[in-house]
């Protein structure tokens, strides 16, 4: 029946069935201001006599789990059926959800997969942006989900299937994803409400007014025009975008563009991107000397290469002993802490206006391994050996701490410590580094003479470490395991292809359980 048929106009003997809600569920993180969307909605419902009903159950965590948000609204007249008044649901049921929004692609994801998207049904609407999770980012190497499954899975699930970067949006409009979210569904055209309806809402919730119109204004028009075109083009498959490198130009700092010119005559065209990328590294994490040392040590690397190989062995030296050079350690993380431009990026992360007063805390637990890595080789050496030391400073250094960045109590000392880079090049944590930097590329260069794909390979395992403290240590131990196999492999023909398959057993999970699988497979059939 007509939602708006007045119950009264039905004979009293005749059956009738109740009118159906219109439902609509959205999955949103903290901070994308899904309970401002879902106030909006009701402002927007509640103008039009809708009776309305919203709930919502809040997530585990900050990314690792989202805030569901459901809301069942019934056409007027709200009474009139059989003289009583109408009863709405709490939480979405699969198969009987009009409308899903996903403030996030793996939200809607998410949602495909508990049954509430439902072919002939529902319209999904979904920012195509990305927020990774914990378990994504917690896998050593690359373990980001492919949005493309939810691309075809929503092809195949929705009645309308709407998607963009409502992120980039946000941005782009000095406001959040909820108002960009908020247009898309009035420009889906699921709900029986104006453009007008929704504006005058947003309007009257007098926050941000001017920010919020241009944000839905956009979000609505991108909306409007992927409804009328049946969906959003498909989207790319992982791992196609490209991410520029900075050209090999100099920037204005002398001591700089010396090298710039330098490395312009000593390497090919098909490299310079990678070796811009890397000078800047190793200047920005120690000065133009340091800058000079990497160069030098590529150099070497490349006079075993050539243009027939497509300098693929130059290529990856050029990338990872920049990332070998700029190791993390206390003095790093303490600059990096403390940069202007990180304050900048948090409070244009959180779209704080310029009055806000914006505080961070991180979650920081040194080990006494790094105090003793960021002394003097000699007295680094002695501390590490010194049990009576270790007694009296493992209790006040190794245990985790809660610090405001923001605050001068914090700042101060992160700041000072920052200032002690100069200091890096003697400390036992650098002869640990360029020792361990030396061996390797030694081993490059003897493989190169007579295995050129198993030297790129070895080249490759440097993604193994990264991080420090424990992290560092755990993709040490898988360095050095994949390396110790790589020399019992050396003689084989496969044995590139084999270090590459370790590699990646390596970088699969946290603990090493693929990789010592994948060991073992190696040791069976040399030993078999």
């Amino acid at each position: 029946m007509n939602l708006t048929q007045p119950f009264s106009d039905l004979p009293a003997s005749q059956p009738v069935a109740s009118p159906r809600p219109i439902t609509l569920s959205v999955h949103a993180m903290g901070g994308q201001g899904g309970g401002v969307l879902i106030d909006w909605l009701i402002a927007v419902a509640g103008a039009h006599k809708f009776a309305i009903q919203a709930t919502s159950v809040a997530g585990v965590a900050q990314r690792t789990g989202a805030t569901v948000y459901y809301v069942e609204m019934l056409a007027p007249p709200i009474e009139g059926w059989l003289g009583r008044k109408p009863v709405l649901a709490m939480m979405p049921a699969p198969g009987e959800v009009d409308v899903v929004i996903g403030a996030e692609l793996m939200e809607a994801g998410r949602a495909i997969q508990r049954g509430l998207v439902t072919p002939g049904r529902t319209t999904l609407i979904a920012s195509a942006h990305r927020a990774l999770a914990v378990s994504e980012k917690s896998v050593p190497g690359d373990g980001i989900a492919d949005g493309t499954k939810v691309y075809e899975a929503a092809a195949a699930s929705a009645k309308r299937f709407i998607a963009f970067d409502m992120a980039e949006i946000a941005d782009r409009s000095g406001s959040v994803i909820s108002a960009v979210l908020f247009g898309a569904l009035a420009g889906s055209g699921a709900l029986p409400f104006s453009r007008e309806s929704f504006e005058v809402a947003v309007r009257q919730s007098g926050v941000g007014v001017q920010h919020s119109l241009r944000a839905f204004g956009l979000g609505y028009e991108q909306s409007a025009a992927q409804r009328a075109s049946g969906g959003p083009p498909p989207r790319a498959k992982a791992g196609t975008a490209v991410k520029k490198l900075p050209e090999l130009m100099p920037i204005g700092i002398p001591a700089f563009d010396i090298l710039v010119v330098r490395a312009s005559a000593e390497f090919p065209e098909a490299v310079h991107g990678m070796v811009a990328a890397g000078l800047r590294r190793t200047f920005d994490f120690q000065d133009d000397a340091y800058a000079g040392e990497y160069l030098q040590r590529l150099c070497a690397i490349a006079a075993l290469d050539s243009g027939a190989r497509g300098y693929r062995l130059t290529a990856a030296a050029a990338r990872h002993i920049a990332r070998a050079m700029a190791y993390d350690d206390v003095f790093r993380v303490a600059e990096l802490k403390t940069r202007s431009s990180r304050f900048l990026r948090v409070r244009s992360e959180v779209a704080a206006r310029v009055d806000d007063v914006l505080g961070t805390t991180e979650f920081m637990h040194p080990r006494l391994d790094e105090v003793a890595g960021a002394l003097p080789e000699k007295l680094g050496l002695w501390l590490e050996s010194s049990a009576g030391a270790q007694l009296l400073l493992r209790p006040l250094i190794d245990r985790p701490r809660r610090v405001q960045t923001a605050t001068i109590r914090w700042f101060l000392p992160l700041y000072a410590i920052a200032g002690m880079k100069k200091t890096r090049r003697r400390t036992l944590r650098h002869a640990r580094e360029q020792a361990h930097l030396s061996a390797w590329l030694a081993k490059i260069a003897a493989t190169a003479l007579h295995n050129y794909a198993l030297a790129v390979e070895i080249i490759e395992n440097r993604r193994l470490i990264k991080g420090y403290s424990d992290t560092h240590a755990r993709g040490i131990s898988k360095f050095d395991k994949v390396m110790a196999a790589a020399d019992k492999l050396a003689d084989r023909p496969d044995a590139a292809d084999w270090v590459r398959r370790l590699r990646i057993a390596a970088l699969a999970d946290e603990d090493g359980t693929a990789l010592g699988d994948t060991l073992r497979t190696v040791e069976s059939f040399l030993n078999g």
